[in-house]
């Protein structure tokens, strides 16, 4: 042991001098104790049908590597139960959608919602393919529910009796109440520390071992001591002691920390030690009992970030806990693997022994009851009052405040709509650029895609790690078991290069939709006469650029589809080249087949220049449109402009000209907030919840993770009905987008490409 009167010049220089430090295993170890053998047992070298049961329903799960350089790095995977493809009882997979690079050993814990206990895996990278990860696994085991039970996980922020702003589980630390600069003055890292119960930490061993263990605690589980140093209470537990022994040999470390109720993370590494100072302990006192030892935390980095992992995973909505009878209880899989590791060692308790008393009927559920009340026990020794394991935890106040429901069910909380799952059922190029997918649902029941011709869809797809999402229209005609979504690939499109590149038939994507107010009428080939249908006109004009052709696919194919239709269509439509006439041939046959209801003129712009606004003028003269003719545009800025101006100055109402922008589909990202940011959502000036928008998150999916009634369809900012006007504050969104110069000037915003870049206030019934 070691006592410190000034700064060392090692890496623990940093650390605050005079602290009584351990320095070696036998220090460690007649402060904790020694693990009883059972404990050790309770390791399996391969994934059994129990692991592999709880893989296949955890939606997310902690995960601790290093990079190639040695950087040490925590974060959170998944989103989703089963994100985890298990190849074989040794071999797993994963995608890991951040920047780092893992290489050799990493560990993970688990996380079932509602569920104490964690299901902890340790292994080595194998491979790396794209942002998938693959690792051969070396050791797995369920650890204890305490660090659950001590931090109340599982207790989701109770609503709020007012409508007050929501306060965090402590006052937050400010800047200015700790001394010394430092990584933990960085925007948001103190006021979330001030709140985050719970952390996985992760250190590693000098002989090629790494550990990612649970870290809970009562009101905060790191506390500031200064700009650059953390301090973590170590109380008692099963004595393996694994991240202690760990920092004996290598210091370096990394964790991240999460807070119910948000979807943010932090993120930190830096160098740690142990310390059994006694006034330092007394301070981290639970009713008169201190923690047996501390980890002292040389802070290096920590950020505050964003996490499509915990905000996907939806980890303290309604209804997240998983289905008890859907896993097995890990406790009963502890005492199987128990058996397991009895059987193969000397010493251990009787394997035969064990197995016949977990097969004893109804020893599974009497073995919860045990342990629920050691667990009890435990903890209020440790100085915790009101834990109860059943539950998950004593009660929490959290980030969100919210209204109880009016009679409109508009406090009520909303529930992101669910994504509908299809697998690609056929590719069919269209021309070099433009391929056309058609899918189906993934299930045995194939459902019809219903929408109006002209309406979009929104695509989800997995692109290294991270779901993308791009809005694209329907070119299929409705009611038809197969959507047919036509893409065409832009230069720096990440979705776009995605479809062209890497999709293949049988692979899965999701959609959302339909969305948007550019359509005809919904006449259908099975009901042209249906009452909608009358609202359909009877003759259209439709102008088109590129891709802008895919929505008046769908309707020139509805309505053909209409045999008894009277109605006339005529389309101009623009393309570089003839190579690049999407839907060439279907639109000649077409044309030929319905000669007194389709016409067809095409303007090649490498051959007859670019298509204007005297050309459009020509064209739309010369075919002498009925007074009560519908027009339909779609295209880039330029030539929607040029259509409006010629159907005004023609004398054409505005209520018959019809418009869908389209952007170019490169990437453009918005500027985003690098603190997190609080934002109330307010109806007609009643406030309805606030929340914390965490950076790089945008403001409707802070808003939909923490329940509240947010309106969207598309959630890419092409469809408008996110839109809401900022009552204060500042923030920034995506461009282009769909909102007009006028819905700018009057304060509107779209919530599903707007970030924050300060306390916002929106309003979501004045739009």
């Amino acid at each position: 042991m070691t006592c410190e009167n000034k700064a060392t010049s090692d890496v623990r220089e940093n650390l605050p001098s005079a602290l009584c430090r351990l320095t070696t295993a036998d220090e460690v170890e007649s402060t904790v104790g020694l693990p009883a053998s059972a404990v050790m047992l309770k390791q399996i070298s391969a994934l059994d049908e129990g692991c592999r049961t709880v893989l296949a329903r955890c939606p997310i799960a902690a995960f601790g590597y290093r990079d190639a350089d040695g950087t040490s790095r925590t974060t959170f995977i998944g989103g989703t139960p089963g994100f985890v493809r298990v190849h074989s009882p040794t071999r797993m997979s994963f995608s890991l959608p951040e920047p780092g690079d893992p290489h050799g050993p990493v560990s993970f814990f688990f996380l079932l919602p509602g569920v104490g206990e964690i299901l902890r895996v340790n292994g080595s990278v194998a491979a790396r393919k794209g942002a998938e990860t693959t690792v051969d696994i070396a050791e797995a085991y369920v650890h204890c529910a305490q660090a659950v039970l001590r931090s109340c996980l599982w207790q989701s922020p109770a609503p709020a009796e007012s409508v007050a702003p929501a306060t965090p589980v402590a006052p937050a630390a400010s800047a200015a109440e700790f001394a010394g600069d430092g990584p933990l003055r960085r925007p948001g890292v103190a006021e979330f520390l001030a709140a985050a119960p719970f952390l996985a930490l992760s250190t590693w061993d000098g002989s090629g071992g790494s550990d990612t263990s649970p870290r809970g605690d009562r009101q905060e589980v790191a506390r500031i001591l200064d700009g650059r140093t953390l301090v973590v209470p170590d109380r008692k537990g099963n004595k393996r002691a694994d991240t202690l022994h760990n920092l004996l040999a290598d210091d370096r470390l990394s964790f991240a920390a999460l807070v119910p109720g948000r979807t943010g993370v932090l993120h930190v590494r830096g160098r740690g030690a142990i310390t059994d100072d006694p006034a330092l302990l007394e301070t981290m006192a639970l009713r008169g009992m201190p923690p047996h030892l501390a980890l002292l935390i040389d802070v290096e980095h920590a950020e505050v970030t964003g996490s499509d992992a915990v905000a996907r995973s939806r980890l303290w909505t309604p209804g997240a806990h998983v289905d008890r009878g859907a896993v097995p209880d890990l406790m009963a899989l502890a005492g199987e693997h128990l058996a397991a590791g009895s059987a193969a060692a000397e010493g251990g308790p009787p394997a035969f022994l064990l197995k016949a008393v977990g097969a004893i009927p109804g020893m599974a559920r009497l073995l919860r009851l045990v342990m629920n009340r050691a667990y009890r026990s435990g903890l209020r020794k440790e100085g915790y009052e009101d834990v109860e394991p059943g539950a998950g935890g004593g009660r929490r106040r959290g980030f969100l405040r919210r209204l109880p429901a009016d009679d409109g069910g508009t406090g009520a909380g909303a529930t992101e709509r669910p994504l509908r799952e299809v697998r690609i059922a056929e590719l069919r190029k269209e021309t070099p650029s433009a391929v056309t997918l058609v899918l189906e649902d993934a299930g045995k029941d194939l459902e019809p895609f219903d929408f109006r011709p002209g309406q979009f869809f929104t695509l989800v797809a997995d692109i290294d790690g991270r779901p993308v999402r791009r809005a694209y229209s329907a070119s299929s005609a409705p009611g038809s078991a197969r959507l047919e979504v036509t893409v065409k690939h832009v230069e720096g499109g990440r979705f776009s290069t995605h479809v062209h590149r890497s999709l293949r038939v049988g692979d899965r994507l999701a959609v959302r939709g339909p969305s948007g107010s550019f359509h005809t009428g919904p006449q259908l080939p099975d009901a042209p006469d249906a009452p909608d249908a009358l609202d359909a006109p009877g003759e259209i004009v439709l102008v088109a650029a590129g891709s802008g052709v895919t929505p008046m696919m769908s309707m020139i194919r509805s309505r053909l589809a209409v045999r008894q239709g009277r109605d006339r269509i005529a389309l101009l439509y623009s393309s570089r080249s003839a190579d690049e006439i999407i839907f060439a041939d279907e639109l000649t046959r077409l044309a030929k087949d319905n000669p007194d209801r389709l016409t067809v003129t095409h303007v090649l712009t490498g051959r007859d220049g670019r298509l204007d606004a005297d050309g459009v003028h020509r064209w739309v003269t010369g075919l002498s449109p009925a007074p009560g003719a519908h027009y339909y545009t779609c295209g880039p800025g330029p030539l929607m402009d040029a259509v409006q101006g010629v159907l005004t100055g023609l004398g054409v109402p505005d209520e018959r000209v019809h418009q869908e922008r389209y952007t170019s589909g490169a990437d453009t990202q918005a500027v985003a907030a690098t603190a997190p940011q609080e934002m109330t959502v307010e109806e007609d000036g009643r406030p309805v919840g606030t929340v914390v928008v965490e950076p790089g998150q945008t403001l409707l999916d802070a808003g939909l993770a923490a329940g509240l009634p947010m309106p969207y369809s598309c959630t890419v900012g092409n469809c408008g009905d996110c839109m809401v006007r900022l009552r204060a504050g500042e923030i920034t969104q995506n461009e282009p987008n769909c909102l007009t110069p006028q819905q700018r000037a009057d304060g509107y915003v779209l919530t599903c490409v707007g970030c924050p870049l300060s306390k916002v206030t929106l309003d979501i019934a004045d739009q």
